[in-house]
């Protein structure tokens, strides 16, 4: 268990480091496209990259149907405490979290892939 709990905060940091080498001059200079593109590429690498889930839950509109977008913007932002779950806000600027939350919610990313 703790070897499995291990391996799942390791690849909470790669994705995070993976985020930190990413070049970007500031919060402004994200597309929708490139916050799509982070969903489905850092996001997905835990709860995998359809969404439907992995080592996290599923991120898709009918998993998610009963979190307002305010509680699942708070998730990102913060975090879930002993999970892998990271918290995104040293990296993520907030309109960019609710927007992430807004699109999860109404299935906006599922519905590109």
């Amino acid at each position: 268990m703790g070897r499995r709990k291990g391996w799942k905060r390791e690849l909470s940091l790669l994705a995070v480091c993976s985020l930190l080498l990413t070049p970007v001059t500031g919060a402004e200079s994200r597309t929708q496209s490139d916050l799509a593109n982070l969903v489905l590429q850092d996001c997905g690498s835990c709860h995998g990259m359809t969404l439907k889930g992995g080592l996290g839950p599923a991120l898709r509109p009918e998993n998610l149907e009963r979190l307002p977008a305010e509680a699942i913007a708070a998730i990102i932002r913060e975090g879930v405490p002993d999970t892998a779950m990271p918290p995104w806000k040293p990296l993520l600027a907030p309109e960019e979290i609710d927007w992430i939350s807004r699109q999860l919610k109404a299935g906006t990313l599922v519905l590109q892939q």
